[in-house]
Order: C-alpha cells, then sequence, then structure tokens
C-alpha cells in the first residue's frame, strides 16, 4: 500500500520520474536504451559516448529540424550525468584519464515502464501459472522439516518420472504446442532482462554502500581497531544479508561448470525452435551478460576492502611520521642542553656489561644434502591421452554442509563437529573440513572452545588406507534463541 505524502516524495525526488517527465525523455530512452541494454554495454569512454549521441543528434535535427536539439552532445551527457538527474553515472576509472559512463538503475526503471505500455498481441498465462505453482511447491515442501513427508514427495515425483518414462518407450511423447512455446518464452525473455537490469540496481547499492564507507573513513577521528570493527561487521552484514546471499548464491551458479554447460546447451536450443517467430537472438547468449554483469558487481564489493586497505596504509604513515617527527624532537632539545653546564640536567643509562656467548650454545655443522640430478633425455609422451582428470576441481557444496548440520542439530540445542562428521564422514578431505570451519548461517553460531581438543580423522581419497588426522580446537554449532525459540 503507497500512501499520498510516498507518491509526492517519489515525485518530487526519484530521478525515473523526473525522466518520464523530462523534455527530451524521448531522446535519453531511445539513445541510452540502445547504446547501453541493447548492446549490453558498461563503462563507455566518454569519446565514444559523445561520438554517438552526436550522430543520433545529427539525424533527429535532419528529421525534426535544427532547432529541435540545438545543444552539443557533451552538453547532454553532462547534464543527463548531473546530480540533478542522475541518469547517467560518469567516473574516471583507476587506469585511465578519460571519463566514463554507465546507466543508473533509474533509467532502467524507465524503460521498463515504457515498454509495459506497449499493447502486446499475446499475453500468455500458463507459463506463469506453473512458475507460482513451482515456487509455492519450493517454499512450502522447503520448510517441511518431516522426514516422512519429504519421503513422500520424492516418491511421488518418482512415480509421475517412471510413468513418463514408460509413455517416452512407448513412443508417446509429449509435445508443447505452439501456443504454450511462444507462453513460455514471452516469461523466459521478460524475466532475463529483468534479472539482467536487477544487476544495475545491485550494482548501485554495493557502490552505496562504498560511498559511505568512505565518507565513515574520512570522518574517523578514534583508532583503527574501532573502525576495522564497524567495517567489517558491515561487511559480514553484508554477506549475510538477504541480498548478499541471494547474490552469492546466483554467482556460485553461474561459476559452476556444470550448470553453465547445461544453460547454454538449452539456449542454444532454444534458438532452433522454430514456431517462436519472434526470437530475440541477444537472448541466445544472455548468460555472458549476466557473467559480465556479475563480475562487474563482484568488482564493486572489492572496492570496499581496497578502501579499507588505503585506509591502512595511510594510518601507518602517519603514525611513522608522528614517530620520526619525536625522534627529530628529541635530537633537537638534546642539541639545545649539550653546551648547557647543569647538573640538575641528567640521564640514566644501563650498566655497560659483556655480553657472553658460550661455545657450547652454538649449533653443530650440519653438513647439507646433496640432491641428484636426473640428467635423462626427456621423452615425448603420448598425444592422445585423457586429460579430464587436469580439469576436476573439488567443490564443496556449502548448502549441504549446513543441511547435514541442521539434520545432526534436529530438535536439540547444540551438536559438536566430531558428532556431524561421525553421521556424515568427509568425503573431500581437508577442504570439506574447512568448509565447516567457515560455515556461516543466519540462525547458526560456531562456537570454538580453545580449551578443548578435536581429532577429526578421515581417509585420503587416493589410498583408502592413508588415514589423515587433525587437531583442532572442539567446533560447537549452537541454535541462535530467536531460532530455538
Amino acid at each position: 500500500m503507497i500512501t499520498f505524502d510516498e507518491v509526492e516524495h517519489l515525485k518530487a525526488s526519484h530521478a525515473s520520474w523526473a525522466l518520464l517527465r523530462a523534455n527530451n525523455a524521448a531522446l535519453v530512452l531511445s539513445f541510452l536504451e540502445r547504446v547501453f541494454v541493447d548492446a549490453s554495454a558498461s563503462a563507455i569512454p566518454a569519446s565514444a559516448l559523445v561520438s554517438q549521441l552526436d550522430d543520433e543528434l545529427y539525424a533527429l535535427n535532419e528529421r525534426l529540424g535544427a532547432a529541435a536539439f540545438p545543444r552539443t552532445a557533451a552538453a547532454y551527457l553532462d547534464e543527463w550525468a548531473s546530480p540533478q538527474h542522475g541518469w547517467l553515472r560518469k567516473y574516471y576509472p583507476s587506469d585511465s584519464d578519460e571519463p566514463h559512463y554507465d546507466l543508473t538503475p533509474a533509467v532502467e526503471k524507465a524503460l521498463g515502464w515504457v515498454h509495459d505500455l506497449k499493447p502486446r498481441e499475446f499475453i500468455g498465462t500458463e507459463s506463469r501459472l506453473n512458475t507460482i505453482f513451482e515456487l509455492l511447491r519450493q517454499m512450502v515442501h522447503g520448510a517441511d522439516t518431516n522426514p516422512e513427508t519429504r519421503l513422500g514427495q520424492l516418491r511421488c515425483q518418482r512415480a509421475e518420472l517412471d510413468e513418463q518414462i514408460a509413455r517416452a518407450e512407448r513412443g508417446d511423447v509429449d509435445v508443447l504446442d505452439a501456443v504454450g512455446q511462444r507462453d513460455r518464452y514471452q516469461q523466459f525473455a521478460r524475466t532475463a532482462r529483468e534479472l539482467l537490469a536487477d544487476f544495475r540496481e545491485v550494482e548501485d547499492n554495493f557502490r552505496r554502500l562504498d560511498r559511505r564507507l568512505r565518507e565513515q573513513v574520512a570522518s574517523w577521528a578514534g583508532s583503527k581497531g574501532e573502525l576495522l570493527d564497524d567495517v567489517l561487521g558491515d561487511r559480514d552484514g553484508i554477506a549475510d544479508s538477504d541480498q548478499g546471499r541471494s547474490f552469492r548464491a546466483f554467482y556460485d551458479f553461474l561459476l559452476s561448470f556444470e550448470r553453465r554447460a547445461e544453460l547454454t546447451d538449452l539456449l542454444r536450443g532454444l534458438g532452433q525452435i522454430e514456431c517462436i517467430d519472434d526470437l530475440d537472438l541477444r537472448l541466445l547468449r544472455i548468460h555472458y551478460d549476466w557473467i559480465d554483469a556479475s563480475e562487474r558487481t563482484q568488482a564493486t564489493v572489492h572496492l570496499l576492502s581496497e578502501q579499507l586497505r588505503r585506509f591502512l596504509d595511510d594510518q601507518v604513515w602517519l603514525e611513522n611520521r608522528r614517530v620520526f617527527d619525536l625522534l627529530r624532537g628529541i635530537e633537537a632539545k638534546a642539541l639545545q642542553l649539550r653546551e648547557v653546564r647543569n647538573p640538575q640536567v641528567a640521564m640514566d643509562i644501563d650498566e655497560p656489561k659483556v655480553s657472553v656467548n658460550l661455545p657450547c650454545e652454538r649449533p653443530l655443522h650440519r653438513p647439507s644434502r646433496s640432491v641428484p640430478l636426473d640428467t635423462r633425455p626427456i621423452e615425448a609422451g603420448d598425444h592422445d591421452f585423457d586429460s579430464s582428470a587436469l580439469l576436476d576441481q573439488i567443490h564443496v557444496d556449502r548448502e549441504q554442509l549446513v543441511q547435514r548440520v541442521l539434520q545432526s542439530l534436529g530438535p536439540r540445542r547444540q551438536v559438536t563437529l566430531e558428532e556431524v562428521i561421525a553421521r556424515e564422514s568427509l568425503s573431500h578431505g581437508l577442504a570439506e573440513l574447512v568448509g565447516y570451519l567457515a560455515l556461516r548461517e543466519p540462525g547458526l553460531e560456531l562456537v570454538f572452545d580453545a580449551e578443548g581438543r578435536a581429532h577429526i580423522r578421515w581417509t585420503a581419497e587416493a589410498d583408502e588406507e592413508i588415514e589423515r588426522v587433525a587437531d583442532i580446537p572442539r567446533v560447537t554449532f549452537s541454535r541462535q534463541p530467536s531460532e530455538a525459540r
């Protein structure tokens, strides 16, 4: 529900509303969508953007008259990037002395509203209803902690799959008709574009956080330790927030080789469906645009750590300079008092003594062990061999570790790491153990007991007879009081 005051505030302050009310809104929306959104571009140099806008203005003035857009392209860009408008972000990258421009989320919101105004010949509803049902199943079934209920649901799904397999073996294959294909394609295209637009807003949120951090560092008057506690606490809060966890899960999905390969195959198959006559070819590579947008968002997050490092470097330089100033002050005062014959001015020093080093304290000579060199010539290996082992990577599923802890915890308030591993042994060795120690999940608290010790054992993957033992402090997973209630 939105109130009258909220609408008045948005009307007076929101950049998207101001853009829709501007006299040159058609120029701003059409040009920025073609240059940034359609081309999936960002960080465009000023010279390139001025050149493209100059061509656009020339074409419009030829068609509408010279008085339609009388100002220069650079003047329009400076106006759009001004704080009063905020439709473009003008900044200087660290490796360039030329300003660059990037699109702001306000323009994306205005473009989405304008696109929704255009009439649509076909409005699909079935795919959205299926999406609603699937989301409801995931939420309701994901909140049910009863194993019997979950087993019943899985058995029903297995029965449905067995029936589909049997029908496919008989040659009876369900195929979507043209209407169903268009319905689902429309839903997919809209969601894919909205997801790409959401990345700009997520990046803008992280950038505002970076700006607040810079302001906090610039005006900080306390100690470094207090600032570090405050800043690192904010970083943990960002990582554990709903937006931070959702973005991390999405980024992990894109980094998964199997998921990315499956997504590439599905998009390639989408381009071969003949009944979709309005197929947007840009959507066939939308996952690459997602990766680029997510990397830009990650780069914005790295600015937080970079700003913190610069602050620490500046503080160390200031402290070293203060120490040198104190030393120079002492030297200057000592030179002033050198000629003063005043018995009250005195200084005590330690009594000189001889340092004694016994011969037995010296270590005995240990000859270095000579290592023989293999001088045999290098023989050419086989050209045809299985190189998949070089690409194998150990991936520790964080969500699976969380589920193991929650299953071991059950209705109890706390459970030790030894109990969790005793129920489900380490399949990835030390990497999985480190994953448990670095586990952070809302509702769970990781407690390290420095007084107690725990011995975690597992067998090496290459040789099952070799047993590894890790001696670590006793680790306990406890449920927070809010979760316990």
